[in-house]
């Protein structure tokens, strides 16, 4: 699974893990990336979507379905 939401587009970033003699050697950032399944009253099934734990709290928000017309938006498919 990649390390990528679905709704807020968030991706791993990256860095630099400094240790205690100061030697640096590179690292990576993961978003909180969680798989969430919904019930899509309007075309009457379940989607799974991969979410950040950012963007989950976001649907609880704005709904579902608003959540899936801006993935849509995006490109992205659903």
């Amino acid at each position: 699974m990649s390390a990528h939401c679905q709704l807020t587009g968030a991706q791993p970033g990256f860095g630099n893990h400094i240790s205690h003699s100061h030697r640096r050697t590179s690292r990576r950032f993961d978003p909180n990336i969680q798989r969430k399944r919904y019930w899509l009253p309007g075309e009457g099934r379940h989607v799974r979507l991969t979410l950040s734990a950012k963007a989950i709290k976001t649907v609880d928000t704005i709904g579902i379905e608003a959540a899936v017309a801006r993935i849509r938006a995006r490109g992205g498919k659903v």
